[in-house]
């Protein structure tokens, strides 16, 4: 891992950046990184404190998996799904690394789920598992946020899962990382809440995106969430959560 893709807000505009994760500096990428044939420019420029990372995809939409640890299902003493468990977050609910959670007033236990997510590089449409790696530009961090509450009250996930700040994503996307076997934790407080290993991952990358690709047509930009590892819990106005993935980086949000 020694490069990413990014978005970042500097000089009070947005552009679309190559991270060198080895110097900690950027080159910028004309036009951006979804087109095949991108131009990054010569310059390489330090990466500072007042540069913004935005969320490094808007997608068209955000495919979610409900039950894809071995460990979180034996938690919740469930059987293990024969296929995977799917769910969508609107995009407007997507914010980026250091931004705020807004807790909001009608939710009584609002949850901290970290993920790792696949952003898809181009059209996807019925691809097969062996052909996947072809259509994922990269990895990033994830925060499924959730209204527990309203989960369990309404029966199915939609408004729970949907509020607007309800989908951390970044810092930004990195390329071919070897998803099979990566330290996945989320930290409250600076405290780890959530460790486990993508090992654990009931359905693999190329199966989900597979999968999911038979069922509706994957845009560039699109986001699929891996689905969290055990010991999901509630967070509180002031808290600071951060999912951490080996590899990866870490998507650090709080909640206000």
């Amino acid at each position: 891992m020694n490069f990413a893709y990014a978005k970042i807000l500097y000089n009070n505009s947005e552009h679309y950046v190559v991270v060198d994760l080895t110097t900690n500096s950027f080159q910028k990428i004309q036009p951006n990184y979804f087109e095949e044939n991108f131009i990054i420019d010569d310059n390489k420029i330090p990466i500072t404190t007042d540069i913004k990372f935005l969320p490094p995809t808007i997608p068209t939409k955000i495919i979610c998996l409900g039950l894809n640890y071995i460990d979180h299902a034996k938690e919740l003493n469930m059987s293990i799904p024969e296929e995977p468990i799917i769910f969508l977050k609107p995009s407007s609910a997507v914010i980026g690394d250091k931004d705020n959670i807004i807790y909001p007033s009608c939710v009584n236990q609002l949850d901290y789920e970290g993920e790792l997510a696949v952003v898809i590089k181009k059209t996807a449409k019925n691809v097969p598992k062996e052909k996947v790696k072809d259509y994922i530009l990269g990895y990033t961090c994830f925060n499924d946020i959730t209204a527990r509450d309203l989960q369990k009250k309404d029966g199915q996930w939609t408004r729970a899962k949907s509020f607007d700040t309800f989908a951390p994503i970044g810092p930004w996307i990195v390329p071919d990382v070897d998803t099979k076997n990566l330290v996945i934790q989320t930290l409250l407080n600076d405290k780890i809440v959530q460790n486990s290993n993508t090992k654990n991952m009931i359905f693999d990358v190329e199966t989900v995106v597979s999968f999911v690709s038979g069922i509706m047509t994957l845009y560039a930009g699109d986001v699929i969430s891996l689905g969290t590892p055990p010991n999901v819990g509630p967070m509180k106005k002031g808290d600071k959560v951060v999912v951490r993935i080996q590899n990866i980086g870490d998507l650090t949000n709080f909640v206000v």
